[in-house]
């Protein structure tokens, strides 16, 4: 008797001030189909009970992937995925643990392979939002002298910046669970001491074209810099977890089998 051979296993991971509740969409339809689906939330995010005031490592924040990835049996590999801030995430995981990640896929993600290390990653990777005044709700944890430890882009801003194209009932949600986000430890994310198995790791990248948070041209600086085996370019806002579902869903399941991972 010829055993089936399993699906793949994905790993989502969100951004900066979302949680595993940002892929309920694309996990209901994975799992419905059969494939293994494990959505993380980071330090600070999600359910995860810790303040993000308090989270000043990247290290720190990453640490719950990390960990799974960790446990995870040696002859055991997922796809990683990660949405915006996700992909420095990934790519921290991918330096770490390149023997149990058979794919990274980014989605309109910084994607950077020594994060943080230079102005010009920093110019590339973090969301400009300047156009749009101060668009962000700061806190400082260190005092008020210190560079912030948290960030959430002004609720008043949500809708046209991140969910322009998600419905309304999809905005709601998501304007209901958004977390101030561990900022200072974001951008500590730096990854010098490059494992070039890193580069064995295939990788590809969705690019939003209507992305007001990592504009279409950062994303392009990115891929020019770190050139991905593909990219794949979605008519989406941001967030196409919650705006193109479908289309997003039929994308995983394209680059899985295209490694051989069906």
């Amino acid at each position: 008797m010829v055993e089936t051979p399993l699906k793949p296993h994905f790993v989502l991971i969100h951004g900066i001030s979302g949680g595993s509740w940002c892929w309920y969409k694309l996990k209901s339809m994975m799992y419905n189909s059969g494939y293994m689906v494990t959505c993380i939330d980071l330090k600070g995010a999600g359910i995860d009970p810790s303040d993000p005031n308090t989270i000043l490592s990247f290290d720190e924040y990453n640490k719950p992937l990390l960990d799974f990835l960790s446990s995870l049996p040696h002859n055991q590999k997922v796809i990683l995925v990660g949405h915006s801030a996700g992909g420095l995430s990934v790519t921290q995981a991918t330096h770490k643990f390149p023997d149990k990640i058979s794919l990274a896929i980014y989605v309109a993600a910084t994607m950077l392979k020594h994060g943080y290390l230079t102005e010009q990653d920093i110019k590339d990777g973090v969301p400009d939002l300047s156009e749009y005044g101060d668009a962000y709700d700061l806190e400082f944890g260190l005092g008020v002298n210190q560079p912030p430890t948290s960030a959430t882009v002004k609720k008043e801003l949500q809708r046209k910046l991140i969910y322009h194209m998600a419905t309304p009932e999809d905005y709601t949600l998501a304007s209901m669970l958004l977390r101030p986000g561990p900022i200072n430890a974001l951008l500590n994310a730096r990854f010098p001491e490059c494992n070039e198995c890193i580069e064995k790791v295939p990788r590809v990248y969705f690019k939003t074209m209507y992305d007001k948070v990592i504009k279409p041209e950062q994303q392009d600086n990115m891929i020019v810099k770190w050139p991905p085996s593909h990219v794949y370019v979605l008519e989406s806002d941001h967030s196409p977890n919650f705006s193109s579902p479908f289309v997003l869903f039929g994308l995983f399941v394209k680059v899985a089998t295209s490694i051989g991972c069906t």
